[in-house]
């Protein structure tokens, strides 16, 4: 290990371990992305935790905190320090009067509902997949689709909170309220969120149905019954058919029944649709026959036929997202809705106007379907995040225009498309989902569109965390810290993209007060990565030989967090460090089982049932 890192930890007692591999590789959860980092960290305590982020500081690194890599942009991507909180993920408590569990940041989901599901409790809204960690889902603004529910953060009471100087913090709506309307989404540039109090509803099944109808009624039903019929409720539109599916759900009391078997709906539609969809990355105009032909065999060729289920609500809202895919998704006032979709409509299908959009459609094709979603946070009486991309003063509409990489290969309309999709968002006033792929929205457009909020969440975030031990390129690229970017000594930059071996891209940074990065070359002479090199530097940790001996408690969550500036967390005695521990690294099951693109993978006599909810 590089001599700074073991002189830090030289400096310390062994009692508190340094669990980290050097050899991990980084995937997103669609593989668009590949990176390398330094060291690989899973701790198992809140003492560890603090640790890595005193030696992170100490060491001149950059810290990322990953779960499942759910976000398909380089957020996650490193050549530094990376957090992987897996192993940090208990149940703390159960509370069955208030309705409440108290959990560890690193609780996928899915174990988060099964344990609340022996208490008789669920989550009461979910996205599309349940492999995230609370931590990940909360922080880039995860929702579901319905009008009785907000973001899946608006179900948090409170939480605990890393900072830059290693001091956890506790805060919610009475305590440290500021903290906590930043931390409800951090994009990851706070600190590390270890603990979350989070509300539940009690268990029920929903009986949910999904019929394929022509987008007129769509658009007919839009501000009368679409969304308001039912609890739950999103729309697949399929662009060059002019129709859609629509998929609603309530609760009930009727026991669990599955959906009628399909032949289709296994292995024969799952690899018919992608061994199409590579065809068309080299045949784009086959793109409208495929949407006619492989939609039709699962869900009809002629409109009016529904389908129907009862699962747990922890199963049912859970959706298939097929393929590696780009995800482009914005939020948008409903009322916008007709209007969005009439004008994408008209400019993918070559119609007179275009819709109003600038930009060619010639020759380009994208696939099927553009997803269709809603919240709605406009009455929550709880904190409102800074970073809430949704409407305040009305619903929200989301619309996801879903691009998939068949075989992990990039389709070719990405660029044109989604350069006229963020257009067209722009106009209607819409702001891009944090997590998902958007490409044509410079920082500054991002500034215009928050205004004071993301000036008072810019406020929090440089108190939190002044260096930038936790600010990337992705931060750099999106965010507006105008001038503010240079004193950030630790802020990542990225150096180098190349292609990666499985498709998607290597991702390179730097960090300009470490030294220059060393290549590993391969035998061909071809650059493949670069691993940061750990560089002494002078600073006001470094002053000192002293042994670290913070003063600040783990569980000192009566404390405000203004103190952050120039002094280094206080400790207990238990935040005690210890001796490098180096742990093999076979890489996260999430990296490499391709079941993880089915929201709720079922067996069938065809194989993973993967068309029964797209």
């Amino acid at each position: 290990m590089a001599d700074k890192l073991q002189q830090e930890l030289a400096k310390v007692s062994p009692d508190v371990p340094f669990r980290a591999s050097a050899s991990h590789t980084h995937h997103t959860w669609a593989k668009t992305f590949t990176s390398r980092p330094e060291l690989y960290l899973r701790p198992e305590s809140l003492e560890e935790i603090q640790k890595i982020v005193t030696l992170a500081r100490r060491c001149r690194r950059r810290l990322v905190v990953v779960g499942c890599g759910h976000s398909p942009s380089d957020l996650t991507c490193t050549s530094s320090w990376m957090v992987n909180l897996d192993n940090y993920s208990r149940v703390l408590e159960v509370n069955r009067e208030k309705k409440t569990l108290r959990v560890e940041g690193g609780i996928r989901l899915r174990a988060l509902n099964q344990r609340a599901n022996e208490a008789g409790l669920t989550m009461p809204n979910l996205g599309s997949i349940d492999e995230q960690s609370i931590v990940g889902a909360i922080s880039t603004a995860t929702h579901g689709s319905s009008l009785k529910h907000g973001l899946l953060s608006q179900s948090v009471r409170s939480l605990k909170i890393v900072l830059a100087n290693a001091q956890a913090v506790r805060c919610s709506k009475d305590e440290n309220e500021e903290l906590f309307r930043a931390a409800l989404c951090s994009l990851g540039a706070l600190g590390i969120i270890t603990e979350i109090e989070f509300e539940m509803t009690d268990a029920v099944n929903i009986e949910w149905e999904q019929t394929l109808v022509p987008l007129s009624q769509i658009l007919g039903t839009w501000n009368d019954t679409l969304w308001t019929q039912k609890e739950f409720t999103r729309v697949w539109w399929m662009p060059y058919l002019k129709r859609a599916i629509v998929w609603s759900a309530e609760k009930t009391d009727k026991p669990e029944r599955q959906p009628a078997y399909s032949f289709y709906g296994g292995s024969i539609g799952y690899y018919t649709y992608h061994n199409l969809l590579a065809v068309s990355n080299y045949i784009p105009s086959i793109l409208p026959w495929i949407e006619w032909f492989v939609f039709g065999m699962q869900y009809g060729f002629s409109t009016g036929k529904t389908t129907s289920a009862v699962e747990p609500l922890q199963q049912g809202l859970l959706m298939n997202c097929l393929y590696s895919q780009f995800v482009n998704e914005w939020a948008l006032p409903l009322s916008k809705g007709p209007e969005a979709i009439t004008r994408l409509s008209a400019w993918m299908n070559g119609e007179k106007g275009a819709g109003g959009i600038p930009f060619s459609s010639k020759r380009l094709y994208v696939h099927c379907p553009i997803e269709v979603r809603v919240s709605d946070t406009s009455t929550s009486p709880h904190p409102r995040p800074h970073l809430d991309p949704t409407v305040q003063d009305e619903p929200t509409l989301y619309l996801n225009a879903t691009l998939y990489r068949p075989y992990l290969q990039d389709p070719p309309c990405r660029d044109r498309y989604y350069e006229a999709f963020e257009w067209l968002m722009q106009d209607l006033g819409g702001r891009p989902h944090w997590a998902k792929n958007f490409m044509y929205t410079s920082s500054e457009q991002i500034g215009e569109m928050y205004g004071q909020d993301i000036q008072d969440w810019l406020r929090v975030r440089n108190e939190a965390d002044p260096e930038g031990v936790f600010l990337g390129e992705w931060h750099r690229r999106h965010l507006p810290l105008e001038a503010d970017g240079d004193k950030f000594s630790l802020m990542e930059r990225e150096v180098k993209r190349t292609k990666a071996r499985d498709g998607g891209q290597d991702w390179v940074g730097e960090i300009r007060s470490s030294s220059s990065s060393s290549a590993s070359i391969s035998k061909s002479g071809e650059f493949i990565t670069a691993r940061p090199t750990l560089r002494e530097l002078p600073s006001e940790d470094n002053k000192s030989s002293s042994a670290y001996s913070p003063t600040a408690s783990a569980s000192s969550s009566g404390e405000s967090f203004d103190l952050v500036h120039g002094a280094e967390a206080q400790q207990s005695s238990v935040l005690t460090l210890s001796a490098y521990e180096a742990d093999e690294d076979e890489g996260e099951a999430t990296d490499r089982d391709e079941r993880r693109t089915h929201g709720n993978p079922k067996e069938g006599l065809t194989g993973t049932k993967v068309f029964d909810k797209m």
